[in-house]
């Protein structure tokens, strides 16, 4: 399996052959250049797959094979859509996990209690968000966590324990505050990209193609569009025999510490 640990290995294995063919041979500049180059691209690779486990192991899938399926909304809690999306989840008697965002937590109190007593799922998904969060520091990286749990708990009383990294990065940094806080790292089977794609019906039909026992969908409750496909969306999956459940109950996990 490819991760952080024996790609270094490799690539310093690598480095030291070259290094050592270069003290007998003349070597030319650029295959250092091209070692550098590969090392690269895997940690890019590393860095933005998050299904991949390249640094740490991250549940991306439900560990099952009947026909169920969990869905979660990140970057909440909004003054739109999320109190709209809730609304539609009610009707159907569907639970979720949102992954809410700290400094949107702010005039948004009994919004994010009301998703709580409503018995979905509370993740945290960063205080910031910031546009740079997978640069930050291990350091920093726990203090942005440790404030949105710190918010969380002020109002429904629970410390989250999934954390799902923002914009789906992940780095030595974040895995390190990960294991600190005893955090539960968080992906998706399905990514619906419902903030960039244009039109209901091609979001719809994204999403419903990749439905398959275990999927974890990935939505916004930010997101306009989103809201206008739920409905549709829920009525797919049962009409399909699947079933929607809880994610911490799809995956047997504790959500809270």
């Amino acid at each position: 399996m490819l991760t952080f640990k024996n790609t270094n290995i490799v690539f310093i294995t690598l480095l030291i052959i070259l290094i050592g063919c270069n003290v007998v041979y003349t070597i030319s500049f650029g295959l250092y250049f091209l070692l550098f180059f590969f090392y690269s691209l895997i940690l890019f690779f590393g860095c933005y797959f998050i299904s991949a486990d390249f640094f740490i192991k991250v549940i991306c899938h439900g560990p099952t094979d009947k026909k169920q399926i969990a869905i979660s909304f990140d970057d909440g809690p909004a003054t739109s859509f999320t109190r709209e999306i809730l609304e539609v989840l009610q009707r159907h008697h569907i639970k979720a996990a949102f992954f809410c965002i700290g400094n949107r937590i702010a005039g948004n109190e009994e919004l994010l209690l009301h998703l709580y007593n409503e018995d979905h799922i509370i993740g945290n998904h960063s205080y910031s968000h910031h546009f740079w969060f997978d640069l930050f520091s291990t350091k920093k990286v726990i203090a942005d966590l440790a404030l949105m749990d710190k918010v969380t708990e002020n109002i429904i009383d629970v410390k989250p324990k999934f954390f799902r990294p923002p914009y789906g990065v992940m780095n030595p940094n974040i895995k390190r505050a990960i294991i600190n806080g005893g955090y539960i790292p968080i992906g998706w089977s399905v990514r619906s990209f419902d903030t960039v794609i244009n039109g209901e019906k091609k979001l719809f039909n994204k999403i419903t193609q990749s439905l398959k026992p275990g999927a974890i969908f990935l939505f916004h409750d930010t997101s306009q569009t989103t809201l206008n496909i739920l409905p549709l969306f829920i009525q797919h999956v049962k009409e399909n025999g699947y079933e929607i459940v809880r994610l911490d109950k799809m995956l047997h996990l504790k959500p809270y510490a």
